[in-house]
């Protein structure tokens, strides 16, 4: 269906146009009705709908004695109906406006949202609608820029920021609209680097098998006369979930007493890989499987409490065992033996630290203050494995003071361990710490922290280099030895 509209740069400058919808999601009519199962009448069934209070004798409610309520946190905020017709945004109905114009490499394909995609022409018959329209495409493409316009459908739809992209075909041309996210749609995460990854390393020939396996499933082949042809064409293939809908509704509507057929073959040959994928990409596929061989990994066993190897716990109820299995954790021989823990020890200085928090025998502070010694010789010998061990200590650290909701313990050590790592050479122990995403604790997870969670993920990200300053002295070491001071 077309749509009409006008086109607007700035105030003086409109042209008139139509859009088409090019691409968008299908869905079925909803055409589900609820009839009696005996007669399959529509009119036999009635519904009703009654509101009551929750109380003991679940007082009715009259329908216009009732309101839209809004859950803000713990609290409901009343809304009435003038008052929803107020707070919808309101605007002067369609708009195909330009906000202005970016180069098309600013707007990554990975923003592109929404469920269509609206091919902009002139309107037809308006031969300076055509020719203003036309000259703006051209030099769009001719400059490899976008418009960035303003979209909205009706007056009663919200209105929508896309890019409009030139398209000329030999044919026609026109402007295919595509909406873009706002801020509220982005997420932002941040994920360790898969390069210089020091814990996975691939080889050239596990590189090499990947590569192949790519080159033998491309969906092209070509023919006899070396002309490549698709192998696998979207716009000549059915949507299976339509298909298999109407195939059950018409055997139903013939044979209502027997049993639905299963799916068609060709529709099932639609949703696999063609023949020719297949064979062509079996070889590729068991060198896959030797280059990378998969393991089982065995669920680790629950160990049992000593009170439950001596059946303590026989006569509780079973829906309190239940309930103490999924709230207590792992328990062996090494945490029966935990009160026996009195410091952070050098063997497993992680485990030793959450005892001693969970004993409470000393202060939070002065636990930290010995967890962060252990830290600090670990990392004074420069191997990989002391690093990887020194990470775990920080993980229990960062761990328990989330716990805790102790924030500027863990926050004001890692900050100066950040800021000694050039001095001390610990470049490498930054690196894996970077991969394992171990960053300061945000607002978000403790509200007492001071910091915010656009800190907490930019604090990882790898500092611009700026210009050679004064030499640093060689062994400062401050920052760490002042904090564990204060601690």
């Amino acid at each position: 269906m077309a749509w009409p509209c006008q086109l607007t740069i700035g105030s003086s400058l409109s042209i008139r146009i139509v859009g088409y919808k090019a691409v968008t999601e299908e869905r079925l009519k909803k055409m589900w009705a609820t009839v009696d199962a005996q007669s399959n009448k529509k009119d036999d069934v009635k519904r009703e709908t009654v509101y009551c209070l929750d109380d003991d004798n679940e007082t009715e409610v009259m329908k216009e004695d009732i309101i839209q309520g809004f859950r803000y946190g713990s609290d409901i905020v009343p809304f009435s109906k003038v008052d929803q017709d107020q707070m919808k945004y309101k605007h002067d109905g369609k708009c195909f406006a330009v906000l202005g114009f970016t180069k098309q490499n600013s707007v990554p394909r990975h923003q592109f949202m929404g469920n269509q995609v609206v091919k902009i022409f002139a309107a037809r018959d308006d031969e300076h609608a055509g020719v203003a329209l036309s000259a703006l495409i051209r030099a769009l493409d001719e400059l490899k820029m976008v418009a960035i316009v303003r979209y909205a459908y009706d007056r009663r739809s919200n209105p929508q920021v896309g890019a409009a992209f030139p398209c000329i075909k030999p044919n026609y041309e026109c402007l295919m609209y595509v909406q873009l996210p706002f801020m509220e749609d982005l997420r932002h995460f941040l994920f360790p680097s898969l390069e210089n990854n020091r814990k996975i390393t691939q080889s050239e020939t596990q590189l090499s098998a990947v590569d192949s396996l790519i080159d033998s499933m491309m969906l092209v082949e070509r023919d006899e006369n070396q002309e490549e042809r698709d192998l696998l064409k979207p716009h000549h293939l059915p949507n299976p979930a339509f298909q298999r809908h109407f195939q059950c509704l018409h055997h139903r509507a013939v044979n209502p007493d027997s049993p639905l057929p299963p799916m068609e073959p060709w529709l099932e040959a639609a949703l696999d890989r063609p023949g020719v994928i297949k064979e062509r990409c079996q070889a590729q596929l068991e060198a896959m499987k030797k280059l990378f061989p998969l393991t089982d990994v065995e669920k680790k066993k629950k160990l049992k409490t000593s009170a439950q190897i001596f059946d303590k716990d026989s006569e509780e109820p079973d829906a309190k065992k239940a309930k103490n299995e999924e709230e207590e954790e792992e328990y062996n021989l090494a945490d029966i033996s935990e009160g026996s823990v009195t410091s952070v020890g050098s063997v497993d200085p992680a485990r030793d630290f959450r005892a001693l928090i969970r004993l409470k025998t000393l202060p939070f502070g002065e636990v930290c203050q010995q967890l962060t010694h252990r830290i600090e010789q670990l990392l004074g010998n420069k191997n990989t494995h002391y690093y990887m061990k020194s990470i775990t200590c920080i993980q229990a650290f960062r761990e328990q003071s989330v716990k805790l909701g102790n924030a500027d313990l863990f926050n004001s050590y890692l900050q100066s361990l950040k800021r000694s790592i050039p001095s001390r050479g610990l470049e490498v122990f930054w690196d894996l710490l970077v991969q394992d995403a171990v960053t300061l604790i945000s607002k978000d997870e403790v509200d007492g922290s001071t910091i915010s969670k656009n800190e907490a993920n930019q604090f990882l990200m790898a500092e611009e280099k700026k210009e050679e300053a004064a030499a640093a002295p060689a062994e400062d070491t401050g920052d760490v030895d002042d904090l564990l001071d204060m601690m």
